[in-house]
C-alpha cells in the first residue's frame, strides 16, 4: 500500500484572498502594520497562530492570541454568510478521484488549517469519503514538525518509504523528510522553486496531470501500474 498526503492552502485550494483578507483582519484588530502581500502569504502553511508570530516576531508576540482569535472570527462570519469558498486547483478533483479509485494507494490530508475548516472544504467541494487520514493543526505542532506524516503513518500502517507528501511551501517537504517520507512539490502555491528544492522535494510538478508520473517516479512503482 502507498500513502500520498495532501497540503490543503496553496495545493489543493486557491485559498490566498481569504487567507490575505484574514491576516489582515488580525492586524487590524491590534492596530499593526499589515505586511506587504508577498510577505503574509509566505507564512501560509504554518499554524495560525505560529504564522503570525512569524510576522510580528517576539517583539508582540502578546499580540498574537487576539490576532488569531479576530482571524478565526472572521472565517466563520463570512463562512456563515456564504462567502470564503476557496475553489479547487484546476485537475485537482480528477487527481483526486484517479488515486481515490486505485485500491493500493491511500490518500490523506495533512495540513495547517482546524478540522472545521478541512470539513468546510470537502463540504463546499463534495470530497467526502476520499481521504482515510487527516491531520490537522489541532491535534498537531505546526509543520515542519513531523507529527502530521508520522500520525498519519500510525494510522494507515502504511511505511515512511511508502508514503509521500504532496505540497506547495517548504514546510511541506521539510515536514516529509523529517518523517522519513517522499516529498512531491508543487509550483502554483506560496513557495518557489528554489525554496522547495532547498528543503528536500524529491519532484516538483506544474500540474495535477504530471502527479501520477512523480509518484510512480519517487516511490519506484512500475509505470505500467499507473
Amino acid at each position: 500500500m502507498y500513502l500520498i498526503l495532501f497540503d490543503v492552502d496553496g495545493t489543493l485550494v486557491d485559498s490566498q484572498n481569504t487567507i490575505f483578507h484574514g491576516l489582515k483582519v488580525g492586524f487590524a484588530a491590534v492596530d499593526l502594520p499589515m505586511p506587504d502581500r508577498k510577505t503574509a502569504l509566505s507564512i501560509v502553511g504554518r499554524s495560525l497562530e505560529e504564522a503570525f508570530l512569524d510576522l510580528v516576531g517576539t517583539t508582540h508576540a502578546d499580540k498574537v492570541p487576539a490576532m488569531a482569535a479576530a482571524y478565526r472570527e472572521a472565517k466563520v462570519s463570512r463562512r456563515n454568510q456564504g462567502l470564503d469558498l476557496d475553489p479547487l486547483y484546476p485537475g485537482a478533483r480528477k487527481a483526486i478521484d484517479q488515486l481515490h479509485a486505485r485500491e493500493d494507494f491511500l490518500l490523506g490530508i495533512a495540513t495547517g488549517k482546524a478540522m472545521r475548516s478541512v470539513r468546510h472544504m470537502f463540504d463546499s467541494h463534495d470530497l467526502h469519503g476520499r481521504f482515510v487520514t487527516i491531520q490537522t493543526a489541532d491535534t498537531s505542532p505546526s509543520k515542519p514538525h513531523p507529527d502530521m506524516v508520522l500520525r498519519a503513518i500510525a494510522e494507515t500502517g502504511v511505511e515512511p518509504e511508502n508514503t509521500v507528501m504532496l505540497g506547495d511551501t517548504g514546510f511541506d517537504m521539510a515536514m516529509a523528510k523529517a518523517a522519513g517520507a517522499h516529498a512531491i512539490g508543487v509550483t502554483w502555491g506560496y513557495h518557489d522553486h528554489s525554496r522547495l528544492v532547498e528543503e528536500g522535494a524529491d519532484q516538483i510538478i506544474q500540474n495535477f496531470e504530471e502527479l501520477k508520473f512523480a509518484v510512480s517516479e519517487v516511490m519506484k512503482i512500475h509505470k505500467e501500474t499507473m
